[in-house]
């Protein structure tokens, strides 16, 4: 990057500098490049702020500062800095490379795409630019071979919402299959028994005196693929997909949740074969009558909701044929028990966190299209012991960041290493833990010691699971008492460590 054009001033053009930057700014950004390489994001910001303030017209700084508000997950300020950058340099790629990065960070993947390809228009041959753009083909939503028709079928169905109801229903094609999708073998066996057979060869299932379900729901620790899998099941059946957002079927007026969620199902009879998604799915059905259940509490938009999506499932479950229902959740205890039973939502697949062979297998298929050094992806396997699949992959994006800056700071290549993986795991350190401690006090039951009358006494404090909830999501308790107990904690902390630090 040069220092030679105009920055982004307060409602004015900022005066050019030299095409060398300030030797006291030149310092500190050396120094934030030190930070930087040693994962010190938050040091290497405001040593790049303080370069800024004292060159405004300093690109790379900005630049790099960006690419550190990214890794920290400061998108606003990570898309100002970028525009700084476009501002001074309106000719630069490595702008609208930082922009796309942060749409994708946020899964705006149409958006990534776009700024991917501004960056390229710019410099055709950025090798960072298309490898990105190329993986997100494994991201986008896309149809059938007829890439080009299907993405503008993608933004011109997307969901109108006017007036609090839904006028337009977003729907897309997938071309994502189980090959995509890592491990999960057991898992895909029962999706095909289950979901892919009903929508492909119903004729079959109904020769054997197979009743046709329309539902399943999908339950476990977040981050683990559920999104994922709904596309691949798509891709699988050639199916359209609709994505079904609770914060935009919920409406505060009288009959626009009852409208919003009929259109829903409307269109999906329209554009059949179709999966109709209904993510974080506790969200929509939460069990009735709870505290502020009455007509003029918190809860009574989400109970006519819940009212009307049983009219609807009880509407396909008429007619199934063409039309399935997928429910994500990561709570499942938390879904209205009539939302569960038989011919509605009649199976609830469990989507376990990965094992050790997953993990490797996660960091060998979100690298595959990186400039690697050597790599040894059995150590980052047991790295990353208790992380999701959706750690791993921000694990690797992030790790690519870091030769990105040192090529702009320093204008020399290199291969992505081991020791950016690294630095990226001991940074990120998992999600899933805090989600098993918290899970645990809800569902997990324990003793607790009160004193009455002067006396100890020793009580159960039951979680929230009824018996019959607790055998049908065994998979998950059994799940989170391990990860959530003391001894298994001490295991993943000493294999993380030795991992990252020995070998």
């Amino acid at each position: 990057m040069t220092d030679n054009k105009p920055a982004k001033g307060a409602g004015t053009t900022m005066p050019r500098s030299a095409s060398t930057p300030n030797p006291e700014a030149k310092e500190y950004y050396t120094k934030a490049g030190t930070a930087f390489e040693e994962n010190k994001f938050e040091e290497a910001i405001d040593l790049y702020t303080k370069a800024i303030d004292i060159d405004p017209n300093y690109a790379s700084a900005y630049f790099n500062r960006a690419l550190s508000y990214a890794i920290l997950n400061r998108y606003q300020e990570a898309e100002r800095d970028a525009e700084a950058v476009m501002d001074i340099e309106p000719d630069s790629h490595d702008a609208p490379y930082v922009m796309g990065i942060v749409a994708e960070y946020q899964h705006d993947y149409q958006g990534a795409r776009e700024w991917y390809e501004k960056a390229l228009n710019k410099s055709p041959n950025y090798e960072q630019a298309k490898a990105r753009l190329d993986q997100l083909k494994n991201k986008m939503p896309v149809g059938n071979g007829k890439q080009e028709q299907e993405k503008e079928k993608i933004t011109s169905e997307n969901t109108e919402v006017v007036e609090g109801q839904i006028k337009q229903v977003r729907w897309h094609k997938s071309n994502m299959t189980f090959k995509d999708l890592v491990g999960m073998n057991k898992e895909k066996q029962m999706i095909y028994e289950n979901i892919i057979l009903a929508i492909k060869k119903p004729e079959l299932l109904k020769a054997y005196g197979k009743k046709l379900g329309l539902g399943v729901i999908f339950y476990g620790p977040p981050g683990n693929g559920k999104t994922y899998l709904v596309n691949a099941i798509a891709g699988e059946t050639q199916s359209n997909v609709i994505i079904a957002r609770i914060n935009e079927i919920v409406d505060m007026y009288a009959g626009n949740t009852e409208k919003n969620m009929h259109a829903i199902f409307e269109q999906a009879r329209k554009h059949t074969p179709v999966i109709v998604f209904f993510d974080e799915l506790d969200a929509l059905g939460v069990k009735r009558g709870g505290e502020g259940g009455g007509e003029g509490g918190s809860q009574s938009y989400m109970r006519m909701a819940v009212n009307q999506f049983l009219q609807e499932m009880d509407g396909v479950e008429a007619n199934p044929e063409g039309l399935f229902v997928i429910g994500a959740t990561n709570q499942p205890w938390d879904i209205d028990p009539a939302l569960k039973r038989s011919k509605r939502f009649g199976e609830a697949i469990y989507i376990p966190p990965p094992n050790y062979k997953t993990r490797k297998a996660a960091f060998i298929y979100n690298t595959r299209k990186m400039p690697l050094g050597s790599i040894n992806y059995g150590r980052l396997a047991r790295a990353t012991m208790g992380f999701s699949q959706a750690d791993i992959s921000e694990i690797c994006d992030k790790a690519a960041l870091i030769p990105a800056a040192e090529e702009d700071r320093t204008g020399k290549k290199r291969k992505i290493e081991m020791r950016d993986f690294l630095r990226m795991i001991k940074k990120h350190g998992g999600t899933l833990d805090e989600w098993y401690a918290m899970v645990r006090k809800d569902i997990i039951s324990k003793r607790e010691t009160q004193i009455v009358d002067g006396k100890k006494q020793e009580i159960v404090k039951e979680g929230k699971l009824s018996p019959e909830e607790k055998a049908r999501y065994k998979p998950l308790i059994k799940d989170v008492k391990r990860n959530s107990s003391k001894l298994y904690m001490t295991i993943k902390k000493f294999v993380r460590r030795f991992a990252i630090y020995v070998f």
